[in-house]
């Protein structure tokens, strides 16, 4: 079997073969497109929590607060519901945390195979947990600005839901710097553990731990 010189074509035997070009190679003399800069990668997911972040805010401010939530049988009131959830997404989230250590093995070589799945799960059910307290917060509170407390309170509760929907966004990313994810992620936790402190801890340093 010959090959014409030049060509994709071979030939002898009394037949012809042709070599089809492949379609990803890239054009003689030009270069592959580089890779997306990861500041542009990261443009949309910030954007997208910003939006979330801003627009929870000005429906807060703006809502004139109902003071009525919904409350669950066993609790003594709407507002221990509130703490009480948001004591067990805390909880969660720092379960979360540590299952991402040892994914990475940051806890002293132990990491179980299941720690991927406790990962997901973990902030799964702490989101979960998160949003009837958002929901308590934004219709029957509003935003509050009465004092520090409900301020930092109010503007972390925003802070989480943003940051919440960045790393959500981010997260299918292909190129994302290898600093992206736990930045991201350790910004939601921080967000979170910190509408823990001035919210539920506040509260039973206040009024005593009861249902």
């Amino acid at each position: 079997m010959g090959r014409r010189s030049g060509t994709d074509t071979f030939a002898g035997d009394g037949f012809d073969m042709r070599v089809l070009p492949d379609p990803d190679a890239p054009f003689p003399g030009r270069s592959p497109a580089p890779p997306t800069p990861w500041r542009a990668t990261l443009l949309v997911p910030l954007l997208a929590g910003a939006a979330v972040a801003v627009a929870t805010g000005v429906y807060g401010r703006l809502h004139t607060p109902t003071g009525i939530a919904v409350n669950v049988a066993g609790f003594s009131g709407p507002q221990t519901v509130k703490v009480w959830l948001g004591t067990g997404a805390a909880v969660f989230a720092v379960l979360q945390l540590l299952s991402a250590l040892a994914m990475w093995g940051r806890l002293g070589g132990f990491s179980p195979s299941w720690a991927g799945t406790a990962h997901r799960w973990s902030g799964r059910l702490a989101f979960l947990l998160a949003i009837p307290v958002a929901v308590h917060c934004l219709y029957a509170l509003g935003f509050g600005a009465y004092d520090l407390r409900s301020l930092a309170h109010s503007a972390l509760g925003c802070f989480f839901f943003g940051a919440f929907t960045t790393k959500m966004v981010a997260l299918p990313k292909a190129n994302l710097p290898g600093w992206a994810l736990p930045v991201l992620g350790g910004l939601v936790f921080t967000a979170l553990i910190g509408v823990w402190l001035t919210s539920s801890v506040w509260y039973f340093t206040t009024f005593g731990v009861h249902l």
